[in-house]
């Protein structure tokens, strides 16, 4: 496993010393400075551009505009005719002749005019460099800096939410560090992760979800550690088409994040500073009722005055938090930089959570000789956490399961005298922990410390011809420790518990690739790229648990019960790939491409993998009979597109499960090994994605209205499933290849500006999104039940993954509830078929007789995501944004209500009637064990940001520009559901169990008000 590391890392040094020896070398070709200079401004305004690019293609000189629209940079060619090209992000992409001779100052003043398609930006496509969205035969979406900047988020992909068609991207937890899963045209996997692949400057980050402690399923994504303040743009890549060119670990989509680089001219300081308060939106109606049933008696109505708590209004609170952000960057025509560093607080809604975060970042480019260009990056992030857990899922200790748990007449604070807490739990066969001594009394907590940087040389030694090399680096180690005092109210833990666990994790990734361009005739342009890329990465993780422990001290040491364990894992990976793509008359592209990919988590058969891509563009638009017709007045650009192509997953198995693995035990004092209940397999290979996208994009109203149409179907298939063996094999099951799943759907993503003038200015960006998903290839009984939801959800042949799969009402023919002799509802009964097939049976008296059903109740897959985003800017002062997400129609496992609901607990109102005898005694138990009645609809409107900001320019202290903003996130949530929040989800960042609520905390809605300075 280590013998490609230490190969790798030798290449490297070697590449790197040969590089730098021909970087040394003096270029003799003959060549004059050139100095370019001029302002860029908007058509419609006249307004200064900062921002945009300037540069001239074939070479990598250019530059970018001032806050003033400025751009200055400086280019060593011969002199002749070239080409300058002026781009910005929304607007059309002009290009200005420039013959260079005498005088060697060439100034050049540029309008752009607004571009809501943007067929002409561009792009970076993957390994294989920059390309105009013209030419992709597949679509890329684009997420840039301003559309971070106010929006109230914590993270990158919270901030990602509703601004990407065919993402899926939901909020998991309103914890402070709260995990995000990230779907792109739906799941890829059923026991893997269906996150993309993410890259940060050419690194391929780390974007585990380690639970190191249990904290009822929560979980940080470790894209927490990065700061969106940071981030220049976003590219996502959606498409297996796209993806195919990063092979087996591409199946999920990939997200590439470029962050912000220094530019030539005097430095710029950016300071802000922000202050943000979170509340709880809406919390869950709680048990007034004035009294309880002395017993469980279903004919026994008599009734015992009591005093209800508010247990809700002791757990949360007014959470505050605040972020100090400081950059420089500037540079000279042969050196640039930007160094950031920031301080992130933030409070909980769950009184003492509280999430920190300090990062710092660094880039400097350097300009080695006209033809080489070396850049270093580096980040580093440092975050601590102090978490409440929330118990549910596999433990019975946390605050929220504690409330939920409760008996709320039973006064929750500590007793005055000795400061013991009560049980709030029923009896002692049912006891939970006390929610308030939870969040007094346990300590929880998380610290990481990572490291990203990277190394680039980009040489360009001959014209159309470029080289990079990249060398990229992803550390972290994150330490979680968790302590609960002896004598408390947990039912597991009264002795005492304390537990330390730590993973440290390495990833480094080596890519070399080379590009050459080519126009042989006037209506022929030519890209061909060839690249390889070496990989690995490693993990080791220790856990150590004590119980029994002393009365001081939280240390494993003091602890009489001590168990430890540990893990250790390497992988490496081998790419190589080749792409062509031609360019016909400036209309016509066509792109072909393959990967071949080795990973060591494969046996030695099916190690080697190989995925190909195909894909066209045809811009009609570009057609003379087009130009010259009544159609270029209604359809200024119109463009139509097919890719195909297929990618890999890896997740869904291990680096070792290959292997049929022993574990030592001692018997009798002598070492042996133990029969492990996984049988390995050298034939299983990895899980490949299929897909089929066509589309096509054009632009209306004179290019101030672009549409996105995107039909794709993707298919799945050798997923990673595990088997059932015979008893006769010695083993229980295996992992094999042969489960299959579908996502058909399309996406539609339409921007326009509906006014424009030299006052106001109205942009409007709204996506849709609709796919199915449908599983298949589950064996035996056709259903595969899911750990996270209790067995209530699973794989289910035929259905979408993730299906709620359980119990259901008895009906009669009509349709009515079957109710048993004594009028309480009760769960269906019969003869259980295959893939959620049944017979319903009934016994001589009408009842249900025979085994109790299972079927497939709900589905926590929206059928359809929105978003709709206005931006409105009055003047050169005022900016204004609102942003609506909604999915539409999913359903919601209410977990929470099932149990708060029930009359041992009977802590919220739906309850009280069976308390006030409007219903018979005894139904909240009967329906307790009808999970059909849980179900619920989850559709909901979310507003989830809203902003308003007021620009000024003082003319005092060096001030370029100041901005005073105010911005809210999740004010108002539309919907039907009963519960805290449609959104979350128990199972954090789990594959398969998707909307499962249980106690899980709800999304906060947040106020932050800003100020930025530019200096």
């Amino acid at each position: 496993m280590k013998i490609p590391f230490l190969r790798c890392r030798s290449s490297f040094v070697r590449l790197l010393f040969i590089f730098s020896l021909l970087a040394g070398r003096e270029i003799r070709a003959q060549g004059t400075a050139y100095t370019f200079q001029g302002t860029i401004t908007s058509k419609a305004d006249g307004k200064p551009m900062p921002g945009a690019s300037v540069g001239i293609p074939g070479t990598s000189f250019g530059g970018i505009t001032q806050l003033n629209g400025e751009y200055r940079f400086t280019a060593t060619l011969s002199p002749g005719t070239y080409t300058l090209q002026i781009s910005s992000v929304g607007y059309q992409t002009q290009s200005q002749r420039v013959t260079l001779g005498p005088p060697t100052t060439v100034t050049t003043n540029v309008s752009l005019s607004e571009d809501a398609l943007g067929l002409d930006e561009v792009v970076v496509t993957g390994t294989s460099g920059a390309t105009s969205r013209k030419q992709l035969g597949n679509t890329i979406a684009t997420v840039q800096a301003k559309d971070l900047q106010l929006s109230a988020a914590t993270s990158i992909d919270q901030a990602l939410a509703g601004k990407v068609s065919g993402a899926q991207i939901t909020q998991n937890s309103g914890n402070p560090a709260g995990g995000i899963s990230v779907r792109l045209r739906g799941p890829s996997t059923i026991v893997g992760s269906s996150d993309p692949l993410y890259i940060v400057d050419g690194v391929i980050i780390n974007n585990d979800s380690r639970e190191l402690i249990d904290l009822g399923g929560y979980s940080q994504n470790r894209l927490v550690d990065i700061n969106p303040n940071d981030i220049e743009r976003i590219e996502i890549i959606k498409g297996a088409a796209a993806a195919a060119i990063y092979g087996s670990r591409a199946n999920n989509g990939v997200v590439q994040i470029f962050t912000k680089r220094g530019q030539e001219g005097r430095p710029t300081v950016n300071f802000s500073t922000q202050f943000r308060l979170s509340d709880i939106r809406k919390t869950l109606p709680y048990n007034q009722y004035p009294a309880v049933f002395t017993n469980t008696t279903v004919t026994d109505q008599t009734q015992t005055p009591v005093t209800r708590y508010d247990l809700q209004k002791d757990i949360f609170r007014t959470a505050t938090g605040h972020e100090q952000y400081l950059s420089v960057s500037g540079g000279t025509p042969t050196t640039q930089y930007f160094f950031s560093g920031s301080l992130f607080a933030n409070q909980g809604i769950v009184r003492g959570a509280e999430f920190s975060r300090a990062s710092s970042r660094m880039r400097i480019q350097q300009t080695l000789t006209k033809w080489a260009t070396l850049s270093i990056g580096s980040a580093y992030t440092y975050s601590s956490s102090r978490e409440i857990p929330n118990g549910g899922l596999n433990e019975a200790y946390g605050a929220l399961t504690g409330f939920i748990f409760s008996n709320n007449f039973i006064n929750p604070q500590p007793d005055p005298v000795t400061g013991a807490y009560p049980s709030t739990a029923p009896t002692a066969l049912l006891r939970r922990t006390n929610p308030l001594e939870a969040i007094a009394r346990f300590d929880f907590r998380q610290r990481t410390s990572r490291f990203i940087g990277d190394a680039q040389l980009n040489l360009t030694p001959l014209p159309g011809l470029g080289i990079d090399f990249t060398f990229g680096v992803d550390t972290y180690s994150q330490l979680a420790t968790g302590y609960i005092p002896p004598n408390n109210t947990t039912p597991s833990y009264n002795a005492g518990y304390s537990r330390k666990s730590e993973a440290a994790v390495l990833q480094l990734n080596n890519d070399l690739n080379i590009r050459y361009q080519a126009s042989p005739t006037e209506w022929l342009k030519s890209t061909t790229g060839v690249g390889a890329t070496v990989q690995y990465d490693r993990s080791f993780v220790t856990n150590i648990t004590a119980q029994q422990l002393g009365v001081f001290g939280q240390t494993i040491n003091n602890g009489a019960n001590i168990v430890a364990g540990e893990t250790r894992t390497e992988r490496s990976f081998i790419g190589v790939f080749a792409q062509q793509t031609f360019g016909l008359f400036n209309r016509f592209f066509v792109t072909a491409a393959g990967r071949f990919d080795a990973a060591s988590v494969y046996g030695v058969d099916n190690r080697w993998q190989f995925y190909p891509k195909l894909s066209g563009s045809y811009v009609i638009s570009e057609e003379s009979f087009w130009k010259g017709s009544s159609l270029a007045t209604v359809l200024p650009d119109f463009k139509i597109r097919a890719a195909w192509g297929q990618a890999g997953n890896l997740t869904a198995i291990g680096p070792y499960d290959r292997f049929t693995n022993y574990s030592p035990v001692t018997v009798g004092g002598l070492v042996g090994y133990l029969a492990p209940a996984q049988l390995g397999n050298f034939s299983v290979k990895p899980e490949r994605q299929t897909e089929l996208e066509i589309g096509t994009d054009f632009s209306l109203a004179k290019n101030r209205i672009g549409v996105e149409f995107t039909y794709y179907n993707k298919q799945v298939k050798d997923l990673i499933l595990n088997r059932t063996l015979s008893p006769s094999t010695g083993y229980n099951n295996r992992f094999v290849n042969i489960g299959t799943m579908t996502n058909r759907g399309f996406e539609v993503l339409v921007r326009a500006i509906p006014l424009e003038t030299k006052k106001v200015r109205w942009n409007i960006t709204a996506t849709y999104t609709h796919n199915k998903n449908v599983t298949d290839g589950v064996e035996g009984n056709g259903v595969l039940p899911f750990a996270g939801g209790f067995g209530q959800v699973a794989a289910v042949n035929g259905y979408a993954l993730g299906a709620f799969y359980a119990t259901f009402f008895a009906r009669n023919p009509d349709g009515s509830l079957l109710l048993t002799p004594g009028g309480l509802p009760q769960r269906e009964r019969g003869i259980q078929g295959p893939n959620g097939t049944y017979t319903v049976q009934r016994g001589a008296d009408g009842q249900p007789s025979g085994t109790i059903l299972s079927k497939v109740i709900g589905n926590p897959n929206p059928a359809s995501i929105y978003s709709l985003i206005n931006e409105v800017a009055v003047g050169s002062r005022w900016s204004f944004r609102m942003q609506w997400d909604a999915m539409q129609n999913f359903d919601v496992f209410n977990f929470t209500r099932r149990v708060g609901d029930r009359d041992l607990y009977g802590g919220l109102a739906g309850y009280e009637p069976e308390l006030r005898g409007e219903v018979p005694k005894g139904t909240s138990a009967a329906l307790f064990s009808i999970f059909e009645n849980w179900i619920e609809d989850g559709s909901f409107i979310k507003l989830r940001e809203l902003s308003a900001a007021y620009t000024v320019a003082p003319k005092f202290w060096g001030f370029r520009n100041v901005r005073f903003s105010v911005a809210g996130r999740n004010l108002l949530s539309i919907d039907n559901y009963s519960g805290y929040d449609p959104e979350t989800n128990a199972a954090g960042q789990s594959n398969a169990v998707r909307g499962f609520d249980f106690v899980e905390v709800p999304i906060p809605r947040t106020l932050t008000v800003g100020i930025n300075a530019t200096f």
